[in-house]
């Protein structure tokens, strides 16, 4: 790559790449001429008596008979013909009745009508079996051959609703009757810019069309697939090595092109999925044909950096978003009116991308002048492709090859960038290995004794972490503690002072009795609540110890409420276990290991919430379900009241220290601390559960525990 780029081989290189590309050209005009210039219809006939078209196949062009805004049958037209004579008008063949001049008026593209043609066959031909080579029709059509009718595309119709575009190449076959051959096809168009017949229908023998129609399938699925492997293979290489977002754009260009293939020339895709919708496969088209010119553009940015302006950049962008918006949302008839606009948008976008290489090539950046080339062979090729659909070029669909061209230039310019990336690589960490080898050596006895001390400094600070953490836990429960008690005593404190200092001084003697009351409910109420910031403590600096033991949670839920049913129901409520058929279902029990006495406690705790919030007459109702998640079986294990509920927005705040709910209705005299769901989420946690609420505010509120179940028996 080197030598091909030195100074002295570039003008031989572009000597070279300019013949390819004239060749190319030349080819490609030499292929698609057609056979016999001379030959044409005159008048809707076509005298091939001098020609041997089973031999040698023929393009047909020339003027056809055509009928504006009538859909007939070859019966219909011998009818006329008989009655009113020759009055037809023609038409050249190929081209579209867009543009075309009939009764003083340019007509449209859209509309529907008929074309007829008469061949008149030589004696060589008439005893040969013969097959037309029809390409892509727009949009819909019926084609009769000597009256019988041999091909159908789509649903021809003369308003829009009743016409199914649909675009196919076809090979049909018929066998002469005689020496003369009438073709008469009725096509109708409503969905794009231009109708008509705009491509050569060939005839001749059965056995070259089939052939040639077979290899040149059998070429475009080769350029096809060799655009999608090679997308395929440098999108896989972005998923690697994300940092070079070369191999993205131009993997995605690659496949973008390979995808267009599959929808111009012999439209592979109705090979593969015949019932394609029509304006998918269009949308699709002018989709690429859009977002391709930006996608090299940004891929030639990665490659050059900074010799394209980033201003063009981002009109460029903002100019193709515009189209595809287009594309996507409107009609194809709309669309396709931009034809001319997109081509102009992606040949200036490679002509500016094209300006930027010249100024790399002559700063001799490696790989500008390949990429330079490459590109004007890219560009030929597309510019006669929108000539030749815009019915300006005879030459046929080249875009394909010009670009596959194009893809494998650049395969060798980004196959070079990794190779000297990798030599480079490769150099760097033999440098590495030789310095590495010297420091080993040097190193060596410094490291036997670094690694002495180090082993004594390890085990030395493993002893002051153990301690450290030790003393760190007790430090933190006494902080907590000692900021629990001041807070959360604080308050009842300085209510008992007020009665005392109120029985004191005889404020309101009749009375004394309830104050004392009230001093001696406090007093206990505090002396609960120290318990349980206590516990709670404890509890957060992992001072608490669990006895844990494989368990039933069917029996331990069924000791649980018989242990509770009467305190529950002498409090005005009815008391609910549901277990479900967990008990028919013995060898499936589901068991966890629990410390059966704590988890009494964090569930008794949500019991007693339910019944602080649930008005007499109300309903406590605990309930067992098993559900797995993630190949683990869970115990989920409800709390349900039928009180007065949560707001939905302070659900997450409901397990946190000291939060308390005083909505309406609150109330069954019941006192609490604020810290019974915080120590039940403690607790459930330290099983390895998590603990959740759910409620809508205004009809209760559920609480899930889940715990993780065991294989194994249980108490």
């Amino acid at each position: 790559m080197r030598g091909i780029l030195r100074f002295g081989s570039r003008a031989i290189l572009l000597h070279i790449v300019t013949a390819v590309v004239v060749g190319l050209v030349a080819s490609y005009a030499i292929i698609s001429a057609p056979d016999s210039p001379k030959i044409q219809s005159e008048e809707g006939i076509l005298d091939l008596t001098q020609v041997h078209v089973s031999e040698n196949p023929l393009k047909l062009k020339g003027e056809w008979a055509f009928y504006w805004q009538e859909l007939l049958s070859p019966e219909d037209i011998q009818i006329r013909s008989t009655r009113d004579g020759n009055n037809d008008h023609w038409i050249s063949i190929p081209g579209s009745w867009l543009g075309y001049r009939l009764d003083g008026q340019q007509l449209n593209g859209t509309g529907f009508a008929t074309f007829r043609v008469v061949i008149e066959l030589s004696e060589q031909d008439r005893n040969e079996r013969l097959a037309l080579r029809l390409p892509s029709i727009f949009h819909a059509y019926k084609l009769w051959v000597n009256g019988d009718m041999l091909a159908e595309v789509g649903a021809v119709g003369q308003d829009k609703s009743s016409v199914t575009p649909h675009l196919a190449t076809k090979l049909v076959f018929f066998q002469p009757e005689n020496d003369r051959v009438e073709l008469v096809m009725q096509v109708a168009n409503f969905h794009h810019k231009r109708g008509g017949i705009t491509q050569y229908i060939e005839l001749g023998g059965s056995d070259v069309l089939t052939v040639r129609t077979n290899l040149g399938i059998a070429a475009e699925m080769f350029v096809t697939a060799s655009l999608l492997v090679i997308g395929v293979y440098h999108l896989l290489l972005f998923v690697l090595r994300r940092k070079d977002r070369a191999t993205l754009y131009f993997g995605l260009f690659t496949m973008l092109l390979g995808i267009r293939s599959l929808l111009v020339g012999e439209l592979l895709i109705t090979q593969f999925w015949p019932a394609i919708p029509w304006e998918l496969q269009f949308k699709i088209e002018y989709l690429i044909l859009c977002s391709s010119g930006y996608i090299i553009t940004m891929y030639s940015e990665c490659i050059f950096p900074n010799y394209v302006s980033r201003r063009i950049l981002r009109g460029t962008r903002n100019i193709t978003a515009v189209f595809c918006i287009i594309i996507v949302v409107a009609p194809a008839l709309v669309y396709t009116k931009l034809l001319l606009l997109i081509g102009v948008l992606t040949v200036l976008n490679m002509i500016y991308l094209m300006v930027g290489l010249v100024i790399a090539a002559v700063r001799r950046m490696e790989g500008a002048l390949i990429f330079l080339l490459v590109s004007v062979v890219a560009l030929v090729t597309v510019i006669n492709d929108f000539l030749y659909y815009n019915e300006w070029s005879l030459i046929g669909n080249t875009s394909p090859l010009g670009l596959l061209v194009f893809t494998i230039a650049q395969m060798i310019l980004l196959s070079s960038r990794f190779t000297r990336a990798a030599s480079n690589e490769e150099r760097i960490a033999r440098e590495l290995q030789d310095a590495n080898n010297k420091l080993t050596e040097m190193n060596m006895n410094l490291e036997r004794t670094v690694q002495e001390r180090t082993q004594a400094l390890s085990a030395a600070h493993d002893d002051l972490r153990t301690s450290y953490d030790r003393l760190l836990h007790s430090e933190q429960g006494r902080k907590k503690l000692l900021a629990y008690i001041t807070h959360d005593l604080r308050m009842p404190l300085s209510s008992m002072l007020g009665y005392v200092e109120a029985v004191q001084d005889m404020v309101k003697p009749e009375r004394n009795e309830q104050y004392l009351k009230y001093i001696r409910d406090n007093t206990i109420r505090i002396n609960r609540m120290i318990e349980e910031l206590s516990f709670l403590s404890h509890l957060e600096t992992g001072q608490v110890s669990f006895q844990m033991e494989p368990v039933h949670v069917t029996h331990f839920l069924r000791d649980f409420f018989e242990q509770y049913e009467l305190v529950v129901s002498d409090a005005g409520l009815d008391f609910m276990l549901d277990i479900g058929d967990a008990e028919d279902q013995r060898p499936n029990l589901p068991v966890v290991e629990m410390d059966a006495q704590r988890l009494d406690q964090a569930l008794f705790n949500l019991v007693s919430n339910a019944m602080k919030f649930t008005s007499s007459g109300g309903l406590v109702r605990i309930a067992l379900a098993v559900e797995e998640m993630n190949h683990t079986r869970y115990a989920i294990i409800s709390v349900q009241d039928s009180g007065i509920g949560v707001p939905p927005d302070q659900l997450e705040k409901i397990f946190d220290r000291n939060y308390r709910y005083d909505g309406p209705g609150v109330g069954n005299g019941v006192e609490g601390s604020g810290l019974g769901l915080a120590i039940c989420r403690e607790i459930v946690q330290a099983h390895g559960g998590t603990v959740r609420a759910e409620s809508d505010g205004k009809t209760g509120l559920i609480i899930y525990i889940s715990l993780p179940c065991i294989h194994g028996e249980g108490r």
